[in-house]
């Protein structure tokens, strides 16, 4: 054969071959160490796309930690989080240093046990920041368990976590974080079988001169009800208004200053009569008993006109409502 063409003695012979059944049938077995059963219920194959809801709601919840760790310490703290991960329990229980701060917590409504896992490093960092310090630290890390004292303050970074991590949440969906208890071993925090496929993040937080962790692990069969809800598109910061802009925006309008104008009537005149009158005319008006007052053209009250107190005053009646239509004509 040449340049991929069958020469005419090939075909020829191809021909025969069939007629005479020579041709050979080509039966080979597969090798049984390369052959593998396939699951179709396997979570490595259903768990897949990525959960940009959830990746809004982390970087919500690093601002909201940030302020409250610093309110904490007083003292700046950098929070930033890795992209979301789904890997096997088994894997990420690998990964982690020893000894290390399991914390098994509820997240209700949702069925299951989710893990808190504090980094050593942030532990000692936060201890020695709340006695004075810098950050830094000269304990041997290896081989010893928490203090009772380093034990509390643990729980006490744990109550901002968990309230930071739900008002992150609220705009979503709402979630309520509960403590169970705290273990060093993770033999003791089987929160899945080491085959099961955990969503995890992690946090990192500069306090001081230190470094330490944070690392979230939440089965993907406790997310797995409100997975479309996390895997929705949303558009940015969207998922609900910011209550702290809101605060702000309201204390710096509140001051400023709107001009009430109370029309009593109007009367419709040609020009002839305009141009005819002189000092001394009577002009008749129809006044009405109740009167519009606007702001900015914008009809806001209706009132009632009289005297108080020896002055013209105006008694409100009902409040106006205007639409934003008309607010667009108005402008």
């Amino acid at each position: 054969m040449q340049d991929g063409f069958l020469s005419q003695d090939e075909v020829d012979a191809l021909l025969k071959g069939i007629d005479d059944e020579d041709v050979g049938s080509y039966d080979q077995v597969a090798d049984p160490n390369e052959v593998r059963s396939f699951n179709l219920a396997n979570q490595e194959r259903i768990v897949r796309g990525s959960l940009p809801t959830l990746e809004i709601i982390h970087e919500r919840f690093i601002r909201m930690l940030r302020v409250s760790m610093f309110n904490f310490l007083r003292r700046t703290t950098e929070v930033s989080v890795t992209p979301i991960r789904t890997m096997k329990y088994g894997e990420f229980v690998r990964n982690l240093v020893v000894p290390t701060n399991l914390n098994l917590i509820h997240i209700k409504p949702l069925r299951g046990t989710a893990l808190i896992v504090c980094d050593p490093t942030l532990v000692f960092s936060v201890v020695d920041c709340m006695f004075g310090g810098d950050g830094r630290f000269h304990t041997r890390v290896e081989g010893r368990d928490f203090t009772q004292t380093e034990q509390r303050i643990i729980r006490r970074v744990l109550d901002l976590i968990f309230e930071a991590y739900q008002n992150s949440w609220a705009p979503v969906y709402e979630l309520e974080l509960e403590y169970l208890r705290s273990e060093l071993n993770t033999q003791f925090a089987n929160i899945a079988t080491p085959n099961e496929v955990v969503v995890t993040a992690s946090f990192t937080i500069e306090v001081g001169v230190a470094m330490g962790q944070i690392d979230l692990c939440i089965p993907y069969s406790m997310i797995e009800p409100i997975k479309d809800l996390l895997a929705s598109t949303l558009q940015g910061e969207t998922l609900g208004a910011d209550e702290r802009w809101v605060k702000m925006m309201r204390r710096e309008i509140m001051p400023a200053e709107l001009e009430l104008v109370a029309n009593l009537c109007t009367k419709d005149v040609n020009v002839a009569s305009l141009l005819e009158m002189k000092v001394g005319d009577v002009i008749p008006l129809n006044l009405s008993q109740e009167i519009e007052v606007t702001v900015e053209n914008l009809p806001v009250l209706a009132c009632r006109y009289g005297t108080s107190n020896g002055q013209y005053a105006l008694r409100v009646e009902k409040l106006l409502k205007f639409d934003s239509n008309e607010t667009a004509r108005r402008s």
